[in-house]
């Protein structure tokens, strides 16, 4: 699948899971081609500001976004960089 393609995916289901204010998706893929165990999925780079967040432990934040992404993480997305804040965390 392109690169392109799951981006946009991985924007569809946090868009839709946790409804973020903010949300930067970076493909860091090229950077480990031949990783061995990637299987051909991707390496993304996350920063989401969300409402969800909000008196949440880094644990639970992260909870979260793997819950949304379980279909994706299964086929398409082999590791996962978080950041993840509350609106009143944003820099």
């Amino acid at each position: 699948m392109p690169a392109a393609s799951r981006v946009e995916r991985i924007r569809a289901v946090l868009q839709d899971a946790l409804h973020p204010v903010r949300l930067e998706i970076r493909d860091d893929s090229a950077a480990h081609a031949g990783h061995v165990g990637g299987g051909g999925r991707g390496h993304f780079k996350l920063l989401i500001v969300s409402d969800a967040f909000a008196g949440k432990s880094l644990i639970q934040r992260h909870r979260l976004v793997h819950d949304a992404l379980a279909a994706l993480l299964v086929s398409d997305i082999h590791a996962l960089v978080l950041e993840t804040r509350s609106p009143d965390e944003q820099r």
